[in-house]
């Protein structure tokens, strides 16, 4: 499937979901990041990085079993505000 591009900002990391909120107000779960990105910024621990601005572009991955649920992947994150 193809990526989807946004602007979101980075709310918080816990349990291991990565919490961003897009422009229309609604929050969104990330379950699975690509590896590159976590080298360039550590979403997990880098208190720094939270209500900042980004562009994403994201994946939806279809777990195909009893319950039919979707993993939320980041492809692409790149930091649009550094204030």
């Amino acid at each position: 499937m193809k990526p989807m591009y946004e602007t979101v900002i980075f709310k918080s990391y816990e349990n291991g979901f990565y919490t961003f909120t897009f422009d229309n107000g609604v929050d969104m779960d990330f379950e699975e990041i690509h590896p590159q990105i976590l080298m360039r910024f550590d979403l997990k621990n880098d208190k720094t990085l939270l209500n900042k601005v980004f562009h994403i572009a994201y994946s939806e991955d279809i777990v195909d079993d009893e319950d039919d649920f979707i993993i939320y992947r980041i492809e692409y994150l790149e930091l649009i505000n550094a204030n």
